[in-house]
């Protein structure tokens, strides 16, 4: 298997992201597998299998980390953690519950974590909030040429309008609203990742879908 690198090669932890490199051509005889056998693969010894997982939920943890926290650079910082708490204890996960709901779960806790944590310290607010502004401001990138420029331009900015307006939710709000609307993600599912119950899941979300509807209104005008 070939070696990779990460950024911190001295972290005891990197042993275990080094499967996320592993090669597409070792992990396509797991592919028709669902994630239960994949588990169990990599439980019964076979270190491929973590690859697959990783190549399975990283793009979509990193878009649900990213848009509950707002912050690029961050959300792969946590989604690569939640990959190093999911090779540590991967041996303790109740193979009878859904592993996207377990791994969504670890997700959302860091993403929580995160929240809380900038809320308390205003300098690590300001540097996000700087650095979302400057990326804010760069040149438009037309990455597909089968569209027009005025409707790659419309549908940037109604994505922005949206990140922003998910941004000001309450946090308990923007995380049921995030996995609902953006991960789709059923009540049952939200219900276990956010440990509330149905009815909980679905007031908050109601009010969550009140407060973006009356907050990216006045965007659209």
């Amino acid at each position: 298997m070939k070696k990779t690198a990460t950024r911190r090669s001295r972290d005891p932890k990197d042993a275990a992201l080094k499967t996320q490199s592993v090669p597409v051509r070792e992990t396509l005889d797991l592919s028709p597998l669902g994630d239960g056998e994949v588990v169990q693969r990599f439980l019964d010894g076979d270190r491929r299998a973590f690859g697959e997982l990783v190549n399975r939920y990283h793009g979509r943890l990193l878009n649900f980390v990213y848009r509950t926290i707002g912050d690029r650079e961050r959300a792969e910082d946590l989604v690569q953690e939640t990959f190093v708490r999911v090779y540590r204890h991967l041996h303790r996960f109740d193979q009878s519950k859904k592993f996207s709901t377990w791994i969504y779960t670890i997700a959302s806790n860091l993403a929580k974590n995160e929240l809380r944590n900038r809320s308390r310290n205003p300098l690590v607010l300001f540097q996000t909030i700087k650095k979302n502004w400057e990326a804010d401001h760069r040149p438009l990138e037309w990455e597909d040429n089968t569209y027009r420029p005025d409707d790659l331009f419309r549908k940037r900015h109604l994505k922005e309008m949206v990140e922003k307006a998910v941004a000001q939710l309450p946090e308990h709000h923007r995380i049921v609203f995030v996995l609902r609307e953006l991960e789709g993600k059923t009540y049952e599912e939200i219900a276990e990742i956010t440990k509330c119950n149905l009815g909980t899941v679905k007031s908050r979300l109601n009010r969550a879908r009140n407060n973006f509807a009356r907050i990216i209104a006045p965007m659209l005008e």
